[in-house]
């Protein structure tokens, strides 16, 4: 293979039809990205600061966070410039870049899914030794495992873009850069990047889901065998917001692939809309369940931003 030689920018694309209407699209989705921004932000900042909120459980919320903190900063400059400015020139790098990052964190999200998933099953089964199981020093292994997984699974299809010759149109569909929207561009034999897609990270992220299922079946047989029906309902309430997350997540994924994959004939601001949900939904939803389902969380943003009273 040889060095991509051929043009050096791609053109992103916002609502294709509705240009006129870019300008007003623009307010919500700008309104969306700040709300997610300062959201996820107060999170983190509480996690650091609140030492009644160092446990594993909101260790793994602040990474869940600082990952849809990543897929919001990642898209959001090419996005708000596309609608606003109308600026759709994007080079390769910096085009391939965005696209490591976006399908990285995508993966990053699932596995952190998982072990949320794994640090409440520790919790309810092995209650005693839920701190001595998860140290912070495991939790941090964890963080490392899962990003390391996720960045090198992408590496490969994002290097075999920069190898491919883009001969054909250079307009992308998005106003972000997705895999599968640039290879539909390459004068290449792109058999690799259309398989290692569905083979690998397809097939991790379904082992990702069906390992938090089975860790919910086995929580629930723990659960049944608890005597009080208070002591039960208590219990599984603490799985509530996660659970919400892992819905939010998958159901987005699911689809989002299914109208990619068999939506040919489905409008294409379908399509374009369903992108949108997939990489604004979930973050802002994440930091809507924890804020209403978490009493930690709400304590900590009451007195963050409760002003100190007065005295007589």
């Amino acid at each position: 293979m040889t060095l991509n030689n051929s043009a050096s920018t791609f053109q992103l694309t916002g609502f294709q039809g509705m240009e006129k209407a870019h300008h007003w699209i623009f307010i919500p989705l700008l309104v969306d990205y700040i709300s997610i921004l300062l959201g996820n932000g107060t999170l983190l900042f509480l996690i650091r600061n609140d030492h009644n909120l160092h446990e594993p459980m909101y260790y793994f919320l602040a990474m869940l966070a600082a990952t849809d903190l990543g897929v919001t900063l990642t898209t959001m400059p090419t996005v708000l410039g596309v609608l606003w400015l109308n600026h759709r020139e994007i080079g390769h790098v910096t085009c391939f870049s965005q696209t490591y990052f976006i399908h990285t964190l995508s993966v990053v999200e699932s596995g952190i899914l998982l072990f949320m998933a794994y640090d409440r099953f520790i919790a309810i089964r092995n209650t005693l030794r839920y701190t001595s199981i998860l140290t912070n020093t495991q939790v941090m292994k964890i963080g490392v495992g899962v990003l390391t997984r996720a960045g090198l699974s992408i590496i490969p299809i994002v290097v075999h873009l920069h190898w491919f010759p883009y001969c054909r149109s250079h307009v992308l569909s998005h106003a972000f850069c997705l895999h599968q929207d640039i290879i539909k561009l390459a004068c290449a034999d792109i058999t690799f990047n259309h398989l290692y897609p569905v083979v690998v990270l397809f097939a991790m992220v379904l082992l990702d889901f069906l390992a938090i299922f089975f860790s919910y079946i086995l929580i629930l047989k723990t659960v049944m065998v608890i005597g009080s029906g208070e002591e039960r309902a208590k219990t599984l309430n603490t799985c509530v917001s996660h659970i919400c997350c892992i819905l939010v997540f998958y159901v987005t994924v699911v689809c989002l692939t299914f109208i990619h994959r068999f939506g040919k004939h489905v409008p294409h601001v379908v399509h374009i809309t369903m992108s949108y949900i997939y990489f604004l939904f979930p973050p802002f939803m994440n930091l809507v369940i924890y804020s209403i389902k978490t009493k930690q969380i709400q304590n900590g943003i009451l007195c963050l931003f409760s002003l100190p009273r007065s005295r007589a």
